[in-house]
């Protein structure tokens, strides 16, 4: 033990020192304590969770989802009156009024808008940032990624499908190979999908990430009003149960969505082979097919996370599920990954394993 002892304080703040260092550029950023920035899922990331995670020194930010303008500019004013800490908003590139919504992030100060579910316009790029905005980016690809830099986007996120939600086909493991060596000379790149614990945020930031960030993990945060049966769900769920939503027939895809599994996923796929046989019976057409199978979860994940209807709502949740296994404050989340990413750093210490 006394060995241990004269050890454990040089490698402890030896550790902690070299962690800042490597969060320092992501920090930096978005004007944080720590470079763990929370993913933006409907009706979770609303001002609560959102500023609890600011107030614990990570990033938070709003979902906007469907929301309309006014209704955006009540939320991003209520989470001012909750945090004096910077806090971010994620717009959805295909919502019909994307230049309205970028002028109410722009009026009411927010410093950081991330634009998410698909290329977003350069209007609105070239608009948030003459506004004094930066803008962040999800770049699926490489190609995309040198794109999105050239447009304009002043950081980037990559999100392998171990995410919750609309996941695409690639792996963090791999977008992480394939894009840090490159982007992250050019612009700060935040990592995503299957994050749960500060071990694997420290992998990534050594691969050149400026910080990660993380979803699933903060879903049974004290903080967040998620239903009690939605956080339970999750308190149950094992990696294995957060499974990709799967398409029955290439002429109607359906963009994955990774969520626990319950019975409206199975009615899902009742649902696409009901829809597919009145196809091919000719009682419907292509497009009006198509419809039928994308408005199935209309609604179903508000369902789920407010009404607590864990049997036929969405269940959207990552890999990472199975790392949550109690209900917590964020700022005790926050603490507990910077602290197992210290550790990792401590126990490479000369002597800090005898």
């Amino acid at each position: 033990m006394d060995t241990l002892a004269p050890v454990a304080a040089p490698a402890d703040a030896a550790a902690a020192a070299a962690l800042d260092r490597l969060m320092a550029r992501g920090a930096a950023f978005f004007g944080s304590r720590v470079a763990i920035m929370g993913g933006a899922m409907s009706w979770v990331s609303e001002r609560n969770l959102v500023a609890a995670l600011s107030n614990a020194g990570a990033f938070g930010v709003i979902a906007c989802g469907a929301m309309e303008p006014p209704r955006l500019a009540e939320e991003i004013a209520a989470t001012q009156a909750l945090t004096q800490q910077p806090f971010g908003v994620n717009l959805i590139t295909m919502h019909p009024r994307l230049d309205q919504l970028v002028e109410v992030c722009l009026a009411a100060g927010v410093g950081h808008i991330v634009f998410a579910g698909g290329i977003p316009p350069g209007a609105a790029i070239k608009a948030a940032k003459a506004g004094g905005a930066k803008v962040v980016c999800f770049a699926p690809a490489l190609a995309l990624a040198k794109k999105l830099v050239r447009s304009g986007a002043d950081a980037l996120v990559i999100e392998g499908s171990e995410a919750g939600g609309h996941i695409g086909p690639v792996s963090l493991n791999v977008l992480a190979q394939e894009i840090l060596p490159t982007m992250a000379k050019e612009v700060p790149v935040f990592v995503a999908g299957g994050i749960g614990r500060g071990e694997a945020i420290l992998s990534y930031l050594e691969m050149g990430a400026a910080g990660a960030q993380l979803g699933t993990r903060f879903v049974c945060a004290a903080e967040s009003i998620a239903h009690p049966k939605f956080k339970q769900a999750f308190l149950r769920g094992a990696a294995r149960d957060a499974v990709p939503t799967v398409q029955i027939d290439e002429r109607f895809p359906v963009i994955p969505v990774r969520a626990l599994v319950n019975e409206g996923t199975k009615r899902f796929m009742e649902h696409q082979a009901k829809v597919l046989a009145r196809f091919q019976a000719g009682e419907v057409g292509k497009e009006d097919a198509q419809l039928e199978i994308e408005h199935f979860w209309a609604g179903a994940l508000r369902r789920a996370v407010i009404d607590g209807d864990v049997e036929q709502g969405s269940l959207m949740a990552g890999q990472s599920v199975g790392m949550v296994t109690r209900e917590q404050p964020a700022a005790e989340i926050i603490a507990e990954l910077v602290d197992q990413a210290r550790a990792a750093l401590a126990a490479r210490w000369p002597g800090a394993a005898a």
